[in-house]
């Protein structure tokens, strides 16, 4: 079974800019996806990093800013994997509004916010 397969929140397509902050850099990243529960980013130059370290995505969303503390779930050449673990609730307001707009279902996106909150 493919990773992707085992994934219990949509993930909207979304480029955009944003920051990923780890213990040791401060980095300018794009997004490709989003979630409830985590991004994919791609990295702009080689960088060092390992699966399981701690990071912060700050990514502009018009007037307002969305941070997710996250860890690194996986890192492959130049794409990154990020698994959500604590988000504000001003960010994920921001986030779920992206969600929803892109996902076209209400239902959809309030299953997916079920699945979060049990987790």
């Amino acid at each position: 079974m493919k990773p992707e397969d085992r994934r219990h929140f949509s993930r909207i397509h979304f480029a955009s800019a944003a920051q990923l902050i780890t213990v040791d850099a401060r980095l300018d990243v794009q997004v490709l996806d989003l979630s409830l529960q985590g991004a994919l980013l791609t990295l702009p130059q080689p960088v060092k990093l390992e699966a399981g370290e701690p990071c912060l995505l700050a990514l502009r969303l018009g007037d307002a800013t969305v941070k997710m503390a996250a860890e690194l779930a996986h890192v492959k050449a130049d794409q990154v994997g990020l698994q959500c673990r604590c988000i504000d609730l001003e960010s994920i307001s921001h986030l779920r509004r992206l969600v929803e707009m892109n996902l076209g279902s209400s239902k959809l996106l309030e299953r997916e916010l079920k699945a979060l909150l049990a987790a």
